[in-house]
């Protein structure tokens, strides 16, 4: 047997194009804020509330095709690479599919929006935000069909050229629409929305030219034309439906808490939306981690050495905690600096640095899930996690933050209350996704049963 590379140096050579992919994704939503926040605090408010809606929406859908990841990563060490492309195929009616569902809730986001008691002005600009931005999903959602399978291929980097050059022209469409320029009206947060969806066709098209890249013509996708096969969609719905469930429940309860908050007013929106953007970017590396692993995990899976399956496991639990540790440290430090960049607003500011602080103390059980949860889905073991996301979530998170925010109990906590709900769920989201990560590592029977599916 070929004598394998060191486990960390594979890990970084997959997840640090994937970290950087996942940064310039981030960045792009930062540029919407923080353009939007410096235009008018309600526009940085409405591009949020519109932001709490479509992005979930959006990972549920797109959730369905993250199966391709794990998929292709084990026909890849079966050394089955030409059966890749049939999947793919599949993948990408179930795009078309998602795209078609995404569209009609985001044009019909109103009635979403009046259940919450938020500010009228900026739910004015959610609408219109959402309404410009909808355009854009299905570019994006063949788009992202085609990265899973590039990651799931082993190939990292194509992505991570692609997220850079969609930030850069999403910055300055961002600039041109939301001030007015080149002879445009200005159009405020609504102007992100265009932005994003002219960048979400850009992405599609320059994903495109990889289908011509000898390892990408080795799966076969371009051999023919293939229509709709249900049996081939539920295949991979079966593995990748509960992750794009459990996707949507992670985010969809901050978009709840953060529409919630919306009703204590534009300072409070604007503070959480900051502290939120904060936090997914100290989300991205651990994220990322766990996504490389999950590739490394299902390519070990399929060539059957499920013991250096563990050992890549353990490593990429290594470097996450070594990381969160670091994060923790330097969130506490700059967190009346970090929230500069995003407005300029005294009292958001000085609420956004506050919340800082529950973040970073939060920050390591989040950064354990997550590599946690990207390790199981290496081994297709993805509708226990959805459970487990489920119950700490909504069952523990959103009712505590409520009872907590709202002073239902003892004092009205505000905006606090809501964060500190949410630590406590993720601590034992994080509890319950490593004891079950431990019981299928472990498991040789089970790893079977799953690289069956």
């Amino acid at each position: 047997m070929a004598k394998k590379p060191r486990e960390l140096t594979e890990l970084f050579r997959l997840g640090l194009p994937m970290v950087a992919t996942q940064f310039f994704i981030m960045a792009m939503g930062f540029m919407d804020t923080a353009m939007a926040g410096h235009y008018r605090s309600v526009d940085l408010a409405g591009v949020a509330l519109g932001g709490h809606i479509m992005w979930p929406v959006f990972m549920l859908m797109s959730g369905l095709n993250m199966a391709l990841t794990p998929m292709s990563a084990n026909l890849r060490g079966e050394g089955k690479i030409g059966d890749i492309g049939a999947l793919v195929r599949q993948g990408l009616w179930l795009a078309v599919i998602a795209s078609a569902v995404t569209v009609l809730i985001l044009f019909n986001a109103t009635p979403l929006l009046a259940l919450f008691d938020v500010d009228p002005d900026a739910a004015d600009i959610a609408i219109r935000y959402l309404d410009a931005a909808a355009w854009g999903m299905p570019g994006v959602m063949l788009y992202v069909t085609l990265r899973y399978v590039c990651e799931g291929l082993g190939h990292t980097l194509p992505p991570m050229y692609i997220a850079a050059g969609a930030l850069v022209v999403n910055a300055a469409l961002n600039y041109i629409f939301i001030y007015g320029k080149l002879g445009l009206p200005e159009m405020g947060g609504e102007g992100c929305g265009w932005a994003t969806a002219i960048t979400m066709w850009l992405q599609l098209g320059l994903i495109l030219i990889l289908l011509r890249r000898p390892w990408f013509k080795a799966t076969g996708l371009m051999d023919r034309f293939e229509g709709l096969r249900l049996s081939n969609i539920l295949r991979i719905a079966k593995v990748g439906g509960p992750i794009g469930v459990t996707v949507f429940l992670e985010m969809a309860i901050f978009s709840v808490i953060g529409l919630l908050i919306g009703s204590l007013g534009i300072t409070a929106l604007s503070a959480h939306s900051i502290a939120g953007n904060i936090n997914w970017a100290t989300f991205v590396i651990p994220m990322s981690i766990g996504s490389a692993a999950s590739i490394r995990v299902g390519f070990f899976v399929g060539s059957g050495d499920f013991a250096y399956a563990r050992k890549v496991v353990v490593t990429a639990t290594k470097v996450t905690i070594c990381y969160g540790i670091v994060a923790s440290g330097l969130v506490l430090a700059g967190r009346h600096i970090i929230p500069g960049i995003y407005s300029a607003d005294p009292a958001v500011l000085a609420l956004a640095s506050q919340l800082l602080i529950i973040l970073a103390v939060y920050l390591m059980a989040d950064c354990i899930q997550a590599t946690t949860v990207g390790c199981l889905r290496g081994y297709k073991d993805t509708r226990v996690p959805m459970v487990i996301s489920f119950a700490g979530y909504w069952m523990i998170a959103l009712p505590l933050g409520v009872v907590l925010g709202f002073g239902y109990v003892g004092s009205e906590l505000g905006v606090f209350g809501f964060w500190m709900g949410m630590a406590v769920g993720l601590v034992i989201v994080a509890i319950l996704a490593c004891v079950r990560l431990y019981q299928t590592a472990t498991n040789d029977e089970r790893i079977a049963r799953f690289l069956a599916i």
